[in-house]
């Protein structure tokens, strides 16, 4: 009847399949995520461009950062933390184009003394060796 003819309706607007390159890009933004978590800074620092710039948004505004100034800022966070700590991803929504991807990724910072939560969006690119951010904008909660 009228409810299977509407059901169909809205199933063929849908995208039937994801984007070729969308696993790939999950991947890249899970590696991101892995590395942080493992104290891998130089792997860390491989999932970016080297031109990346980096906006970290507070209730007083923006603060914008090159790679080699965000990396160095992380690998202190990281050597001056009471314990280790980690960062997961709790939620991961990626566009693709032909040669550059977003990721918006709800994560969760977890670590003695309370978990924190925040969004990260990440743009990224194709390269020869594979997808690399050239962008994030993240925000603590």
């Amino acid at each position: 009847g009228f409810g299977l003819w509407c059901m169909l309706m809205v199933a063929s607007c849908s995208p039937s399949s994801s984007h070729p390159e969308e696993p790939a890009v999950r991947a890249h933004v899970e590696h991101y995520f892995a590395t942080w978590s493992a104290q891998d800074m130089d792997g860390y620092g491989a999932c970016f461009q080297p031109q990346a710039r980096i906006t970290f948004v507070t209730p007083q505004g923006t603060n914008t950062q090159g790679l080699t100034d965000f990396l160095h800022g992380q690998r202190l966070t990281h050597e001056t933390a009471d314990s280790p700590m980690s960062e997961v991803p709790l939620e991961i929504k990626i566009s693709v184009g032909n040669r550059i991807a977003t990721a918006a990724v709800k994560w969760e910072l977890r670590k003695q003394g309370g978990n924190k939560t925040g969004m990260d969006f990440f743009t990224l690119a194709k390269a020869p060796e594979g997808w690399r951010i050239v962008a994030l904008v993240w925000e603590q909660d």
